[in-house]
């Protein structure tokens, strides 16, 4: 992919129109889990529910791995990836705790906090001088 302004943006990326089109099939199979039939499937056989999308062999093993920050690099949409998440047991709010590094409660309480600063978290270049 090419290099945009906002790849400098720590622990963030941004879903554009590029990184749609490559994960086009990850997230129709996220978005397909919406559904208990296919949910009922996938759970049997992760594997062969797998293979009835074209997938690149890194978005699989994301998926097997449950490797959530890398789904979103390789073109997931939160929302969708979220259904994967949910499959598992695992709400919006702990998805989030677990994509931060920063654990369920601190995450709600960051969050009840107003969020991140803005100060230090503007570009990979202050992540790197901290």
């Amino acid at each position: 992919m090419a290099e945009k302004d906002y790849d400098d943006i720590p622990g963030t990326f941004v879903f554009d129109a590029e990184r749609s089109r490559e994960g086009y099939h990850l997230n129709q199979f996220c978005i397909s889990l919406r559904l208990q039939s296919n949910r009922d499937v996938f759970n049997r056989d992760e594997e062969a529910y797998l293979n009835s999308y074209p997938m690149t062999p890194e978005q699989r093993q994301a998926v097997r791995s449950r490797n959530w920050n890398l789904l979103l690099e390789l073109g997931g949409n939160i929302y969708y990836t979220a259904k994967l998440a949910a499959n598992d047991g695992i709400n919006f709010q702990n998805l989030a705790g677990k994509m931060t590094g920063m654990g369920v409660e601190a995450y709600r309480d960051m969050m009840l906090s107003g969020g991140r600063p803005i100060e230090g978290n503007r570009s990979n270049d202050e992540w790197e001088k901290n």
